[in-house]
């Protein structure tokens, strides 16, 4: 759903490849129902309730350089994606970025079926981990929990 601040964004930022970045984003926003925006740290994010998806960052350049947040949880094969551990795409113009809406929606579709990454992380927080330790949800520091294996005895 396109918000009003980010059209203010726009209007007031008037990023050199503007044509561009309003490309990626209806690509982003159309590929699922449940795709926000927002303004923070005075860029645009795109995101759903399981986290943020993507920002457009060096905006100010040109072409679009589109970060992913939590990039890494994509398992998809998605050839213009680049980075080890943060991951990012760059797009030149909207022309490009009309030849890459596939890969574009394939990505936001992959993101939108991880669900709630939160959830995920309480569920584990609270099973028995074997042999390692968890996190306590309530203070953030770690909990060593017992091994499930059987323990030989000391000869």
């Amino acid at each position: 759903m396109k918000s009003a601040a980010v059209e203010r964004w726009f209007a007031s930022t008037k990023p050199p490849s503007e044509a561009a970045l309003r490309r990626v984003r209806e690509l982003i926003l159309g590929a699922d129902p449940s795709m926000r925006e927002r303004i923070q740290y005075g860029i645009t994010f795109s995101s759903t309730k399981s986290g943020d998806f993507a920002a457009f960052v060096r905006y100010s350049e040109s072409g679009v350089n589109l970060r992913l947040m939590r990039g890494r949880r994509l398992h998809g094969r998605y050839p213009h994606l680049e980075g080890a551990t943060v991951k990012r795409m760059r797009i030149a113009d909207e022309r490009e970025a009309s030849a890459r809406a596939a890969e574009l929606r394939s990505m936001v579709k992959e993101w939108c079926a991880l669900g709630d990454p939160t959830a995920r992380a309480t569920k584990r927080a609270g099973a028995p981990v074997r042999g390692g330790s968890a996190l306590d949800i309530s203070s953030h520091r770690p909990v060593h929990k017992p091994s499930l294996s059987p323990r030989r005895p000391v000869r």
